[in-house]
């Protein structure tokens, strides 16, 4: 018996590990090939660059790691982020308001967006995927609406240094991301709402009989991840010193790929803040290296839709505990 049963544990054994190593093992072999083909990609003015640009979609990752865990999807990232970033833009204009104004207009925009996709799901039965395919469609246009089809611009040189502004050597935007991710870290693993995220992905109708209000679950994800996204708008904005009606195309694709190759499970119910970071940072370091290469935009784009493809490819295979 024990012939038959230690390969069986030794496999077990080796794919757990391959479950909880296996990112980090890719990132550094990815890593290592990079700077075999390019030196530079080892130089820390290149890192600095890799992380000032993840911090964008990382933001909007973190936030749609909680809809993912409660077993949604949020497909209008990208369009709220747009929204948010001309919202915060016109409210930016040096002399008219202090700076928490736009930062907060801009929030607030994202958080009613999360609060329409959470009401449409939980209150009116919608499907996720359709109702923020609905959002993805109505806040693109109501981007144009509010910027008339075009940049807002004449930004003020505050909201500009949101964005480029370092403190302690780091980009602010990665001390965002940074703080975001421990905030989400402690809710996911530390409080009662965190449990209960879990518990309704898992198994809703488990959840419902143990007394927790799936409804309210699920609502409060999609707040978070919209406000997160407004978030990543304003932060957009003011990396390009305009309100872009046609900013975050794809950020949403970007975001997700980045969740599920983190481990986070397009079921629900599993998932880490751990591992949606690594995602995001496998995610960067693949655009930053295939730029160093000098890789075409066009071969980028098949590459990218490779890789989503693969992640859930392998999320179905994963063994779930």
């Amino acid at each position: 018996m024990n012939a038959e049963t230690n390969p069986a544990r030794q496999r077990l054994n080796v794919r757990d590990w391959l479950r909880r190593f296996g990112l980090v093992l890719a990132l550094l072999l990815i890593c290592g090939l990079l700077a075999a083909l390019n030196p530079a990609f080892l130089t820390w003015q290149n890192w600095v660059i890799i992380i000032r640009q993840i911090a964008i979609n990382g933001i909007l990752a973190v936030g749609v790691t909680y809809v993912l865990l409660s077993g949604g999807v949020d497909l209008s990232l990208g369009s709220v982020l747009a929204l948010s970033g001309v919202v915060a833009a016109h409210f930016a204009h040096p002399g008219d308001y202090p700076l928490p104004v736009p930062v907060a207009l801009g929030m607030l925009a994202g958080l009613l967006c999360g609060v329409v996709n959470g009401t449409l799901v939980t209150r009116g039965g919608v499907a996720p995927f359709i109702a923020t395919l609905g959002m993805m469609t109505a806040a693109r246009g109501l981007a144009l609406v509010v910027s008339e089809g075009k940049p807002v611009s004449n930004l003020s040189p505050e909201f500009a240094r949101i964005a480029s502004g370092s403190l302690l050597g780091l980009p602010v935007p990665v001390l965002m991301l940074a703080a975001v991710a421990a905030l989400s870290w402690v809710v996911l693993t530390r409080t009662r709402p965190g449990r209960h995220l879990y518990a309704v992905g898992g198994n809703a109708l488990a959840a419902r009989a143990a007394g927790i209000n799936v409804d309210r679950v699920r609502g409060a994800a999609y707040l978070v991840c919209g406000t997160l996204a407004g978030l990543a708008g304003v932060l957009q904005a003011s990396r390009v010193t305009t309100g872009q009606p046609n900013a975050g195309i794809a950020f949403e694709l970007d975001a997700i790929a980045a969740v599920v190759i983190g481990g986070t499970s397009l079921t629900g119910g599993v998932g880490t803040i751990g591992g949606t970071l690594l995602g995001a940072l496998l995610m960067g370091v693949i655009n930053n290296g295939l730029d160093l290469l000098n890789v075409s935009s066009y071969y980028q784009q098949i590459i990218k839709g490779l890789i989503i493809v693969g992640a859930v490819w392998l999320d179905k295979r994963t063994p779930r505990e």
